[in-house]
């Protein structure tokens, strides 16, 4: 068998491949990250702490059960002070000696194990078992130092050992493969424990369990967990497609069945191929590595088009199963490195370095043109893991001014008053008011590896391995004995081919045998994302004809609309949570030529809808500049359909807010003496927007913010809409008018209230202190890519439309989204095929929208045309890609 040490060899190789960077200048840059992680940490422990995660707009911790429920992101959390334990192996590589000692008496003093409370399987391994071990990894290192932690007598991996018995449950399953979520207190039992009802996981969410069992193993001596570990993998492995040597995203549990089977190295598979080799690296068994090279050679032939990384069918690889990439595949060129397949790895780190700096962050999902699919960063450490690695194998500096721009974007676009808050929308820069516990335990962790040198660390990392939660296992490990009671596969062992591959060290020398080399392979790719620059297509006429009424001149409540719908056989219903639905049925037509039209209209409507979802604009930016906040927070906004298009100013609109009385704006203004000259806030409800606007603006404001009065409203939650107009002329409105959810208009309000003097920025996108976030040039770039087109294929004898609308305002299809009185999801429009029913169908699509094109990728998306596709067809496909969005949100990933 090779050295385990072999493939760390490659980290050693330096060569100057450019003009270094100053040991001073690493000396100040490793400092700032000191101070960032410390502001963080600081700001968890004061504001949060026990509470699992720290909230940094609302300066709270994030209790699960008193926060409003996020759905399976909320998974991971599971009162067991979730951001401590994932940071105990940090504190110790950042010199922080005293603070670790600290953090593990309050650990073993506060944190309980046995809460009824269902958690992800999967985070629950990697962020707190992990850190558990991670955290008793570093206190016997110290120990054994003679310095520090001389009291300590393996109460973590006690701790730790208890945690591997409450997930053990989850494994007692036909295939091995563990059940998605267990109950911290009673296990798996069925519906009264809230779990033991699924029957699909994630591939990842199988297969990143080896490295923390098989140490707790190790470290315990019972070979229970490794078992266990062993065994799902093997499960796994069976069920790869055979032809391709891929695996699909979701598996079910009990069948081995793959319930999806596109592939990739983003979410849902991720970090399964990542344990492979990692799981040889600290086992030092080569079966895993004889698997993962079978995976790779696969994955570089299939998946790999460099720079990109594009899913595949599993059974027909050769057909391209999605035309975006995920955030997640960021940490591939990291795990290439560790391969020794170097050449791809900076082609694909240089194109997500591109994409970086055209939006500041990686958005959660891009185009193959580089473009926003999904906006939110949740401030992920992927790429910051990849630029490590690779300087560690090139030492070229390039990838030292590479985490650089990673340091200044956190600091400007995303440090707040209290801690660091995730990316709403990269493309506005506003906030989400969330701090993941990852970015404790990995993005510092990376960053200060980056800048520091040899004697500025405490112990030499070569010495372990990091876990995908980048928590440090020893290599010692592997010379502690096997005891599973089972013996290895042989089978797989005979009928892998493991032939093709070299198990030597890779030569460095023959890496690079010019120092332009990696310079050379990054020069092409930055030239394609710099020119990547697509145009939405024009809007084009439904061609079918012209009814009575046009769909963008509808406006419900205009009683000579609804007669007209009548006559077509449309009917209008008002549902209870603000919206409304029209519905056609044609035998109620007054005639055949009327039936027609609104068959018409119905189909302008879907449209119309289509069009708006490709022509939608980004949200608005509220930025809160006085102190203490100087630009730190940023709320993201709904734009309105009249006044100043913020989009066409350069500067913004600033000003102190105010709140208007009466404060729900709908009458002559009495505090004029305080608008004036200040952007009011007013509250949603009672009358129209442009009413609104009106009043303020006689009163002298030069700006409104209105905020939505359906308490727990958020962004977070809800999709924003435009507000609409009145109905009438509204180019008399000139000042801007924006819109905010509850959650956020409180973070607002609450403000006003502790500093009385609040000011604020009114933006497209935030600034930096004053300076314009990205360059104008750039702004083609920052648009959304998420339109479906739900276009009919049959002319149906009933179809239904839903639409948002103000109980008093004017329903708005022409433009993004209408005016919900209540509700606040997006304009909804589901055509219905059953020529003989009239029941009333209704599709929830109130998540991202885009219509797949599988089939073909060469073509541009804004040239789709859906009218080849059925509507189950277009729902099925849409479908399909928002489980892969909650996928990831579901796997940490």
């Amino acid at each position: 068998m090779p050295s385990v040490l072999c493939l760390l060899m490659l980290f050693g190789a330096l060569c100057d491949h450019g003009q270094a960077m100053s040991r001073e200048e690493k000396l100040r840059l490793r400092n700032q990250v000191v101070e960032m992680f410390d502001h963080a940490y600081q700001n968890y422990m004061d504001h949060a702490y026990p509470a699992d995660e720290l909230m940094p707009l609302t300066c709270r911790g994030r209790v699960r059960g008193l926060e409003p429920s996020r759905g399976d992101i909320d998974d991971a959390l599971g009162k067991f002070s979730l951001t401590l334990i994932d940071t105990l192996d940090t504190l110790v590589l950042l010199n922080k000696t005293t603070e670790f000692e600290a953090a593990v008496r309050r650990v073993l003093s506060d944190v309980r194990l046995d809460n009824d409370i269902v958690v992800s399987v999967f985070e629950t391994n990697i962020r707190v078992l992990g850190g558990l071990l991670g955290g008793h990894s570093m206190a016997v290192m110290l120990k054994e130092g003679g310095q520090h932690m001389q009291w300590y007598q393996e109460e973590l991996l006690h701790m730790a050992k208890d945690l591997g018995l409450r997930l053990l449950p989850a494994f007692n399953t036909s295939s091995g493969l563990p059940y998605p979520r267990v109950n911290l207190k009673y296990g798996v039992r069925g519906p009264e424990t809230r779990t033991g009802t699924e029957t699909d996981t994630c591939t990842a969410c199988a297969g990143t369990i080896i490295l923390e069992f098989a140490a707790l193993s190790r470290f315990t001596g019972d070979p229970v967990f490794e078992e266990h570990a062993r065994r799902a993998l093997d499960f796994l492995w069976e069920k790869r497609q055979r032809n391709s040597n891929l695996v699909g995203t979701t598996i079910n549990i009990h069948s081995g069945e793959w319930v999806r089977r596109d592939s990739g190295v983003g979410a849902g598979i991720d970090s399964y191929y990542e344990y492979l080799l990692k799981a040889y690296i600290l086992l030092g068994d080569d079966l895993f590595l004889q698997r993962f090279n079978i995976h790779y050679a696969s994955i570089m032939k299939y998946i790999s088009q460099p720079p990109l990384l594009l899913d595949v069918h599993i059974h027909k690889p050769l057909l391209p199963a999605r035309t975006w990439m995920d955030s997640l595949l960021a940490f591939f060129p990291g795990l290439q490195v560790l391969k020794g397949d170097i050449r791809p790895a900076i082609e694909t780190h240089e194109m997500l370095y591109q994409v970086t700096k055209k939006h500041n962050f990686l958005p959660e999902a891009f185009t193959t043109d580089f473009r926003v699919h999904w906006a939110q960063h949740p401030l992920r450490p992927e790429f910051a893991e990849s630029t490590y690695f690779l300087y560690k194998a090139t030492g070229d500096p390039y990838y030292l001014e590479a985490g650089r721009t990673i340091l200044d974007n956190l600091n400007r676009f995303a440090r707040v008053p209290c801690g660091f808050a995730a990316m709403k929308d990269v493309r506005t820069g506003s906030h989400e008011d969330r701090m993941d516990s990852f970015f404790l335990a990995e993005m510092f962790k990376y960053l200060f590896l980056l800048f520091a040198e040899a004697e500025d660390l405490p112990f030499d990392v070569e010495d372990y391995v990091f876990t995908t939660e980048a928590h440090l296992l020893p290599l010692s490990l592997s010379a502690v004995p096997h005891l599973s009671s089972v013996s290895p596969n042989k089978t797989s062992e005979v009928e892998l081919d493991d032939s093709n591959f070299d198990w030597t060290c890779p030569n460095t020398r023959l890496l690079f045998p010019d120092p332009a080399f990696p310079r050379n392979l990054r020069e092409p790719i930055r030239s394609a994302v710099d020119k990547s620059c697509p145009r939405l297509a024009p809007y084009r006429e439904p061609g079918m004809g012209r009814p009575p009424l046009r769909a963008q001149d509808f406006m419900a409540n205009n009683p000579e609309h609804l007669e007209l719908l009548r006559r077509m056989g449309v009917s209008l219903i008002h549902l209870k949570d603000g919206r409304v639905q029209l519905v056609q049925h044609a035998t109620q037509a007054v005639s055949a030529v009327a039936a027609e039209d609104g068959v018409r209209f119905m189909q302008e409507m879907m449209e119309l809808s289509s069009q708006q979802q490709k022509e939608q604009l980004p949200p608005r930016a509220i930025q809160i500049v006085s102190h203490p906040f100087f630009g730190r927070v940023v709320l993201t906004a709904g734009p309105a359909q009249f006044g100043t298009d913020l989009s066409k100013s350069s500067t913004g609109v600033r000003g102190f807010v105010t709140v208007a009385e009466p404060y729900s704006g709908c009458s002559e203004i009495t505090n004029t003496e305080y608008v004036q000259g200040h952007i009011a806030l007013l509250q949603r409800g009672q009358c129209m927007f442009a009413e609104k606007a009106r009043h303020i603006q006689k009163a002298g404001a030069i700006g409104g913010i209105v905020i939505d009065d359906n308490e727990g409203s958020s962004s977070d939650t809800a999709p924003l809409f435009q507000m609409a107009g009145d109905g009438r002329n509204t180019d008399d409105i000139t000042l801007p008018l924006l819109f905010l959810f509850h959650k956020e208009g409180n973070i607002l309000l609450e403000a006003l209230k502790e500093y009385r003097e609040v000011e604020v920025l009114l933006s497209d996108k935030a600034r930096d202190r004053g300076v314009d976030v990205q360059e104008a040039g750039e702004d083609c770039l920052t648009e959304a890519t998420t339109p479906t087109s739900f276009e009919p294929t049959t002319q149906s004898q009933m179809s239904t439309v839903e639409l948002d609308e103000s109980a008093s305002e004017e329903v708005t299809p022409s433009q993004e989204e209408v005016s919900p009185a209540k509700d606040t999801s997006p304009a909804e429009v589901t055509p219905l095929q059953d020529e003989a029913s009239s029941t009333e169908a209704e599709a929830d699509l109130a998540g991202p929208k885009e219509e797949r094109e599988t089939d073909r990728r060469e073509e541009p998306e804004d040239d789709t045309d859906s009218s080849s596709q059925s509507v189950d067809e277009l729902l099925a496909d849409w479908r399909e890609d928002l489980e892969a969005f909650q996928q990831m949100e579901k796997d940490e990933l």
